[in-house]
């Protein structure tokens, strides 16, 4: 086996009483639990970036070198108002070539769409951004549904099943493009 696909898990969401730590810490574990990946999990809020709006620092120079050395990202969001949060629209504009010719994927949630309103408009920010985004996403429509009363997840097999599809598809792209970018400055292409 080649040596693990470095991969950054990213809040899409900033709010108080936030799903996102419940959904971004199921990937995280599910992650953790293989050995094709190496894990850096990205909160822009534990970060303190979302009051910097661009100001630099060694906050943003830090979150900027963690993403330059990852080899793929999943961004974990919600669907507010029929997209993604505005919180997360400034922390990826906040960086631009540690995005380039990397794949992303997404896990999404919300009400009746699952988020697949935000993932489409996602992935028109991120071709901008030199990025490649997977087909394949991991979606919970209802999300609140998936949850007991102690906010425990409830069976996850579906969820399980569609995240190690979206995994081994993202170890897939990840390989082939970090192989690309060792090959080619994609930078000297533009």
């Amino acid at each position: 086996m080649s040596k693990p696909i470095k991969l950054a898990v990213i809040y899409g969401s900033v709010r108080n009483g936030r799903l996102c730590d419940a959904v971004a810490g199921w990937v995280a574990d599910r992650v953790q639990a293989r050995d094709d990946y190496s894990l850096d999990i990205i909160d822009p809020l534990a970060e303190g970036l979302i009051d910097l709006r661009g100001a630099g620092g060694a906050e943003e120079d830090a979150v900027a070198g963690r993403l330059t050395q990852a080899d793929a990202f999943i961004v974990v969001t919600p669907e507010y108002n029929h997209s993604f949060p505005a919180a997360l629209k400034h922390f990826i504009d906040g960086f631009n070539q540690p995005w380039h010719a990397k794949p992303v994927a997404f896990v999404s949630y919300g009400g009746l769409s699952g988020g697949s309103r935000a993932v489409e408009h996602l992935r028109q920010v991120f071709a901008e951004l030199h990025a490649t985004t997977l087909r394949q996403v991991v979606s919970f429509p209802n999300v609140w549904a998936h949850f007991d009363e102690q906010h425990r997840w409830r069976d996850m097999e579906r969820g399980d099943r569609n995240l190690s599809t979206l995994l081994t598809q993202l170890r897939w792209w990840a390989s082939a493009l970090r192989d690309a970018r060792a090959g080619t400055d994609y930078q000297a292409l533009s």
